[in-house]
């Protein structure tokens, strides 16, 4: 059984879709688990309805965005024959109206896994109906009667052996219809049967876990890229494909911050020892990253850039020392606010650490600290994470640019630049 993964970008359009089918095709003579996330930039609309719900502002023209954008799609993947699917979008689409009519008060992280998860329940159908349209048979199968969660909303956590559980058996009900199983990224279900997300760009997690729970032969994750690049192309010329890497150093360029894989992805498979591969959803047949047990393989200097960060510099007021209970009492707001420290350092009366600009939550944190301690910030940074980095390429990193924090480890160097 192999599991596969393809994000929002490999299902944006029409052409997308038929693309999907033509991997799909290539791979369905055996047990094929397909994760998909929503279509292109249609989580970012389903925040923008969450946002505007909560504001108070009208959600109209956004819901009727979502459904012309998925409709126009559904229209040129099925011709005269898009009416039932059309239908279906419409159907779906109703239990987020249900969600919008919800009473004040609701929790806004309950409210987003509610309205937000629709993404993946529309993707998935319209890619299942086209499948089954052009010949392919599958069965469809809800994310949430496989994977089940806590109720923290937006980041919930695996309940893991009900989870294997469930996946095992739903799973084999489905393949004793069908080689190919449809179903949803970044989605879980509680006990409750409330919706649950798993963190933003939670799908490659959805496919490990599977993999996981399933012993599966190995992952695929079909990207716009041809394999994990030693950096973005976006920031850096004369990038290359790391053909091979371990999962000690995947988990650390993707705890860092590389936006090819979730940071949460690997570990499930490391501990099966579950291949994972990246590889050019336009490129079929190249063999993009391999991601394996393997410690032998050379290294390469990777590059990883976080924009638009903010460097928050905590000072207490009695200019004491900054100790373990100050470190307590700060990590206790960061976590209740949801904000991540992505780079810290420390010196005797000072905690600096920087974090993605979020001004909303860097008012909460300001609220909640400024009794006791003195806050700064810089805004307009950038987080660069070199790992496996020498003289030169730190060289690299800071010309022209005035480093702000400096944090090296003896395989990766850290730099908070402006």
């Amino acid at each position: 059984m192999k599991v596969f993964k393809f994000g929002g970008a490999s299902v944006k359009d029409a052409p997308s879709v038929r693309n999907v089918l033509n991997i799909i095709s290539k791979y369905n003579s055996q047990p094929l688990v397909v994760v998909v996330s929503a279509m292109g930039k249609t989580t970012n609309k389903f925040e923008a309805l969450v946002n505007a719900h909560f504001q108070k502002q009208p959600t109209e023209a956004i819901l009727e965005d979502l459904r012309s954008c998925h409709g126009e799609i559904v229209k040129e993947l099925f011709g005269d024959d898009a009416q039932p699917v059309l239908e279906e979008i419409d159907n779906t689409l109703v239990e987020v109206e249900w969600a919008l009519d919800d009473p004040d008060g609701l929790d806004r992280h309950f409210q987003y896994d509610q309205i937000v998860s629709i993404g993946e329940m529309l993707s998935t159908k319209i890619i299942s109906a086209y499948l089954k349209h052009q010949g392919l048979e599958n069965e469809w199968v809800d994310a949430r009667d496989l994977i089940r969660t806590d109720n923290n909303y937006q980041d919930a956590k695996i309940e893991w052996d009900t989870t294997k559980e469930m996946t095992n058996r739903r799973i084999s009900e489905a393949l004793e219809k069908s080689n190919v199983v449809i179903t949803q990224g970044f989605i879980g279900g509680t006990s409750e049967n409330f919706t649950t997300t798993l963190g933003r760009e939670g799908s490659d997690f959805t496919a490990a876990i599977l993999a996981y729970c399933l012993g599966a032969e190995d992952v695929t994750i079909w990207k716009d890229v041809p394999g994990v690049l030693n950096a973005d192309p976006k920031f850096f010329k004369d990038t290359v494909l790391i053909p091979e890497m371990s999962y000690f150093d995947a988990m650390e360029l993707a705890y860092f911050g590389t936006s090819v894989i979730h940071p949460k992805t690997i570990k499930p498979l490391q501990n099966a020892n579950i291949p994972l591969y990246v590889r050019s959803f336009v490129n079929h047949d190249a063999a993009g990253t391999v991601v394996s047990n393997r410690s032998d393989l050379k290294i390469v200097p990777s590059f990883i850039v976080k924009p638009n960060q903010v460097l928050v510099s905590i000072t207490p007021k009695d200019y004491s020392f900054v100790t373990e209970t100050h470190f307590t009492n700060i990590y206790t707001v960061l976590s209740a606010i949801r904000m991540k420290a992505n780079c810290a350092q420390n010196s005797a009366v000072n905690f600096s650490f920087s974090t993605d600009n979020n001004p909303e939550k860097l008012k909460e944190l300001e609220r909640r600290l400024q009794d006791e301690y003195y806050l700064a910030f810089v805004e307009g940074a950038e987080l660069v994470t070199i790992r496996y980095y020498d003289e030169k390429t730190i060289a690299l990193t800071t010309q022209g640019k005035n480093v702000l924090l400096d944090h090296r480890t003896p395989t990766s160097a850290q730099l908070v630049v402006k």
